[in-house]
């Protein structure tokens, strides 16, 4: 009898050590995907990669606020150097970006090839409600045909260029951002 209860304990934990490498990944209590749908598709969009230009999107932050946790987007990079940028999150009023809610400055960067990137806000300790705009500000001009993934119809892009924010109306970059309940 011992035998059986031993291989019975057994593949009871060996089950439960397989649910949590299955769905330890999965989101953590009291968190939620704000953004466009995390895509790697066919849909794709380049823009210019010049020095200070940016490109972003509005996300519904909820009434509440919100820690941010990870900000992830598809590109292709078919440069030869990894692009490398900076995370802007605004306040938005449907208009205009307001205040930068990332007081420190968080960088990253793309790797050549095909990436999803992901950028780790927690440590910034950003909190937020409502409408916000999150966006990639380019520290250098890139030259080469470098695509994001987008989606047709799901808010569209806001590209800040020669001074000004543009909204693309059509066509939405991936842009989505992991958040958690305050």
């Amino acid at each position: 009898m011992k035998p059986v209860f031993s291989q019975l304990k057994r593949i009871t934990l060996m089950a439960a050590l397989l649910m949590v490498a299955a769905f330890g990944t999965q989101a953590q209590k009291g968190t939620k995907l704000i953004g466009n749908k995390p895509r790697s598709g066919s849909a794709r969009s380049s823009f210019d990669l010049a020095k200070g230009n940016q490109i972003g999107i509005k996300m519904n932050a909820g009434s509440k606020p919100v820690q941010l946790l990870k900000f992830n987007f598809d590109m292709d990079n078919v440069s030869n150097d990894s692009l490398q940028f900076k995370v802007n999150i605004y306040e938005f009023n449907n208009v205009a970006p307001g205040k930068n809610l990332a007081t420190t400055p968080i960088y990253g960067a793309v790797p050549k090839g095909k990436n999803r990137v992901t950028v780790d806000l927690e440590p910034y300790n950003i909190t937020a409600k409502n409408d916000i705009l999150v966006a990639v500000e380019w520290l250098q001009t890139y030259h080469g045909d470098n695509h994001f993934a987008i989606g047709l119809f799901n808010g569209g892009t806001y590209h800040f260029e020669n001074g000004e924010w543009k909204k693309m109306s059509v066509a939405g970059v991936d842009f989505n951002v992991l958040v958690r309940k305050k």
